[in-house]
């Protein structure tokens, strides 16, 4: 028998979208064979909180990769991590709901990061009134397929794969573009035996076994010992694919969420300013200068000061140029996608593509919008003279660079984990007076690789969203959280389960009520129903 031939089509990445508790892991592990919800908490709750991940092969034995994400309004920052990357959306309304608040912010998402092509599954058919939920659907996205399907009784499936299928044969992917190898880490782990593994959508190029690798923005170097894609070893990964990297060289402590895997020679760099074309959605305030954001790329997210450069502010449901002014750095290209998030409260206001990855700080001048607007046209464009592009008077001054002392206080925070040591252990440990350490904690702040707790206490941004989840959690099942029980649940001491509390209240993720911590509900906008959690 002759060999199988590779699949000639290319390599595309689904994402799931849609509320919560409106059937999206569950229509997956019926579409795959798999359960995307790995962590016991997320078992027993009943309740995605991190990203997931499987293989789907449609009737013609096509295979398409899958990101499940979480329909929780607190987890959308972990969403837009999963959904940057792919190339199709499998969205679920459930029957008896119909479209709900996270229904309309996860398509604002897709819509901001240019994600058009995809299926509406109405789930939970046979409990519901699938036909007016499709009518809800039809006037969001009028001309995208909708299948009502029944996970439970295994209804509408085979429906749901052919329109898979059919929009799927539409999509040219991303392996035929051109761009060296890019990878936004969203898992770094270590297997014994094994060593050090990142897992990623290859957004461009290609990544073999025995290729040497740059991490980005930190500058880490490494080999690829191995590659899989699906659990299954290959020579080499296609743009479009999950992709797992066992590397050689470098510690999986000394990666996270965010950073990006990239060839040696790449023209990418970690940036602390870009230059995007801004659009806001409908509804929203006007940004306007100086407005605080969290910018999310790739599975990065960076706070940011907004400089809208061709009027004052930039109007709902309009799209303008701004600079903005990154506190963390971001690894980006010309022409990728951001997404704009208020700081407070936490909604999707808008996205844009940028335009210049790379820019000098400026202000709102006819010449830089000019010069935007044929980079946009993809005219070749001189850099202004440095006299030309000064920065403003009030311009705030880069972040310093992180040296190798901030760099060790970062390693030890990693190690750290859900169980940072004192500020004043930590400075021990690095070998710094605790004036240096606290210097290099704010460095840290700064670029994104650690958060302050409480007064003398630091966690990695990555184990403190997990204890956020955890606490989110015991509040949903018991409808509060206290000191005591978080210190017995987490096996912590008090004081670690106290800083940890105080923590989520003044990011206004709970609030205190007598010796109980409570979630905070948003408000929700007139006629779009109570919050689902």
């Amino acid at each position: 028998m002759a060999p199988a031939q590779p699949d000639a089509r290319p390599p595309l990445t689904l994402g799931t979208a849609g509320h919560i508790d409106h059937g999206k892991t569950v229509l997956i592990g019926v579409l795959t064979g798999r359960n995307t919800d790995r962590l016991p908490e997320e078992r027993s709750r009943g309740i995605s909180i991190e990203l997931g991940y499987a293989p789907l092969e449609l009737p013609s034995g096509r295979r398409l990769s899958v990101v499940d994400v979480p329909g929780h309004e607190r987890f959308v920052r972990t969403m837009v991590a999963g959904a940057s990357g792919v190339d199709m959306f499998l969205l679920c309304v459930a029957a008896d709901d119909g479209v709900m608040p996270q229904t309309r912010e996860h398509l604002a998402v897709l819509r901001q990061l240019g994600v058009r092509a995809g299926v509406v599954a109405i789930t939970k058919a046979d409990i519901g009134e699938p036909e007016l939920a499709a009518e809800e659907v039809a006037e969001l996205l009028p001309d995208t397929p909708i299948v009502p399907v029944s996970a439970l009784k295994r209804t509408g499936i085979d429906e749901l794969l052919g329109a898979l299928e059919d929009v799927a044969a539409g999509l040219t992917g991303r392996a035929s573009s051109d761009g060296s190898a890019r990878l936004h880490v969203d898992r770094s782990f270590t297997l014994r035996g094994i060593g050090t593994v990142v897992t990623g959508t290859l957004w461009s190029g290609s990544i073999g076994t025995g290729d040497q690798v740059r991490i980005l923005p930190r500058g880490l170097d490494a080999r690829v010992r191995s590659v899989q894609v699906h659990d299954e070893p290959v020579e080499r990964a296609l743009a479009g694919q999950r992709v797992a990297l066992n590397l050689a060289g470098v510690g999986w402590r000394e990666i996270a969420r965010g950073d990006v895997v990239v060839p040696p020679g790449a023209a990418l760099a970690g940036s602390y300013l870009l230059d995007a074309a801004i659009s806001l959605e409908p509804g929203t305030r006007p940004l306007r200068r100086g407005m605080r954001v969290h910018v999310h790329h790739g599975t990065r997210e960076a706070p940011a000061r907004v400089s809208p450069l061709e009027r004052g502010e930039i109007a709902p449901g309009t799209r303008g140029y701004a600079q903005l002014r990154l506190e963390a750095p971001l690894v980006a290209a010309a022409g990728d996608r951001v997404i704009l998030r208020q700081v407070a409260p936490p909604d999707t206001i808008g996205g844009g593509e940028v335009i210049d990855a790379a820019p000098r700080k400026h202000g709102a001048r006819p010449d830089v919008v000019e010069r935007l607007r044929a980079l946009e046209r993809g005219e070749a464009v001189e850099e202004p003279a440095a006299s030309e592009a000064a920065a403003e008077p009030a311009a705030a001054p880069e972040p310093p660079p992180l040296d190798g002392a901030a760099l060790h206080v970062a390693a030890l925070l990693r190690s750290d984990g859900a169980s940072p040591r004192a500020d004043t252990d930590l400075a021990v440990a690095a070998g710094l007076d605790l004036s240096e350490a606290e210097e290099r904690l704010r460095r840290l702040e700064r670029a994104g690789q650690a958060v302050r707790v409480g007064r003398s206490l630091h966690f990695r941004s990555e184990p403190l969203s997990e204890l956020e989840a955890h606490v989110i959690a015991i509040c949903e099942r018991d409808g509060n959280a206290t000191i005591a029980g978080l210190r017995d649940e987490l096996g912590t001491s008090r004081k670690y389960a106290q800083a940890i509390l105080e923590h989520l209240d003044r990011t206004k993720v709970t609030r205190r009520d007598g010796d109980a911590h409570v979630l905070r509900r948003r408000r929700q906008a007139p006629g779009s129903g109570p919050a689902r959690g």
